[in-house]
């Protein structure tokens, strides 16, 4: 063998043992910054549970809520003050074991519902805080702040068809009463023994909420907002930097495969993420970040928060199954309302293209005008969660407009709170 020849083998066995170095190098690299998506995704869902927790002591939990229902005497209020009492109580299960708790008082269903479809519009304020994380990228801050707030058109676009048809014709308290009768005595489905995100998340949370709590109780519940928010914030930021690291080639190809190829698929991954987590707040909330780094399209978010809207009514309505004796068919009658609003909404709207189109389009648009100008996403957020809803509920409170259903719900102490109990205890929700 020549030297030449030596040379040559010794430099190309050198390059070789470089390159599987490099590749080495380049995977561990991988798995640290998957490492850091998932830190960052279980530091969301810590950021907003604590959120979540400042909300609700700030506004007295159910108590809270009850106090804001005590104003629904018409149901264009009650939507209205759904909307607020769900985006002040930022708790769906302490909204939901209200209405069920007043139903089971004696309030009329007919009157429940228009509640329940504004507690479901208050619940998507949490991800349109979310898309506030990428404030300072135009960009990034237009594609998540869109796919924040088509769950948010959807919803009120959902309420535009449906209320007036449910005052008219009562269709959703006909069926949901019919098959609540057929669903009754069928026996514990509640999945809420497998909710391992609040397993993981709880602890963390309640010691936070403790050490906060060190606080005045005055100053205590402001202070678990502020910090949820910022939190929230911040995390979000950091995640929409950290995907645009990771989400490329073949992660990229998997994500697109299970979102991106159809709506119907985006409908069902969304549907399947919100039985795993059990929450649709939490599964819109970490889709924001990856609209906003660009892994997905407002087209695929779309149909995949309509997915997450459909997820929560079903956990509810197996976690209703868990509720027995006389209280039972109060809680699957509210839970049956909530889900066939949700699946006549997405069916209507996936049934007619330019219906289909039209949360999009004002969601987009929307952006377009936020991203001109950021005074129009405070305008928004404050305006269609507080001070719309806030102004009546103010109005109602000045004038003592109180509704007479519900005062008399709530005079029935005894079934009213046993019932709250036992739903929020079970985990029937509205998100």
């Amino acid at each position: 063998m020549s030297g030449e020849d030596t040379v040559g083998s010794g430099a190309g066995v050198s390059q070789g043992v470089a390159g599987d170095a490099e590749e080495g190098a380049s995977d561990i690299q991988r798995v640290v910054q998957w490492l850091i998506v998932l830190a960052l995704v279980y530091a969301l869902m810590i950021a907003v549970g604590l959120l979540s927790q400042g909300f609700r002591s700030v506004s007295g939990g159910a108590a809270g809520a009850t106090a804001i229902f005590e104003f629904a005497t018409n149901p264009i209020v009650g939507v209205l003050l759904g909307v607020l009492a769900t985006s002040l109580v930022q708790s769906s299960s302490a909204v939901t074991s209200v209405i069920v708790g007043l139903v089971g008082g004696g309030l009329p269903v007919a009157m429940a519902i228009p509640m329940i479809m504004g507690s479901n519009m208050g619940t998507t304020v949490t991800n349109t805080l979310a898309a506030l994380g990428n404030l300072r990228e135009d960009k990034a801050f237009n594609r998540s702040f869109s796919a924040a707030t088509v769950h948010d058109f959807f919803n009120l676009f959902t309420i535009l068809i449906f209320l007036p048809i449910e005052m008219l014709f009562h269709p959703l308290e006909r069926l949901a009463g019919y098959l609540a009768k057929l669903f009754e005595g069928s026996g514990d489905a509640s999945m809420r023994d497998f909710d391992f995100i609040r397993t993981i998340t709880r602890p963390v949370i309640n010691a936070l909420r403790d050490l906060i709590g060190l606080l005045p109780d005055q100053i205590s519940g402001f202070v678990m907002i502020v910090v949820g928010i910022a939190a929230v914030l911040g995390v979000v930021y950091a995640l929409n930097k950290s995907l645009k690291a990771v989400m490329t080639g073949k992660a990229q190809r998997v994500f697109n495969a299970a979102v991106g190829k159809s709506a119907a698929l985006a409908v069902l991954s969304g549907l399947v993420v919100t039985l795993i987590v059990q929450s649709s707040t939490l599964t819109t909330v970490l889709i924001v970040p990856m609209a906003g780094a660009g892994v997905f399209t407002l087209a695929q978010v779309y149909p995949f928060t309509l997915g997450a809207n459909l997820g929560t009514p079903i956990t509810a309505l197996l976690a209703a199954t868990a509720v027995t004796g006389e209280y039972e068919l109060f809680a699957l009658q509210v839970a049956l309302v909530h889900l066939l609003y949700n699946g006549f909404g997405v069916a209507l709207f996936a049934a007619i293209p330019p219906l289909w189109r039209l949360p999009m389009q004002a969601a987009q648009a929307l952006a377009n005008g936020a991203e001109r100008s950021r005074l129009v996403v405070f305008g928004y957020i404050l305006g269609v969660f507080f001070v719309l809803p806030g102004l009546v509920f103010a109005a109602q409170s000045f004038f003592g407009n109180k509704s007479p259903e519900v005062l008399e719900a709530e005079h029935k102490e005894a079934v009213y709170q046993a019932v709250m109990k036992e739903i929020e205890e079970k985990g029937v929700e509205i998100e």
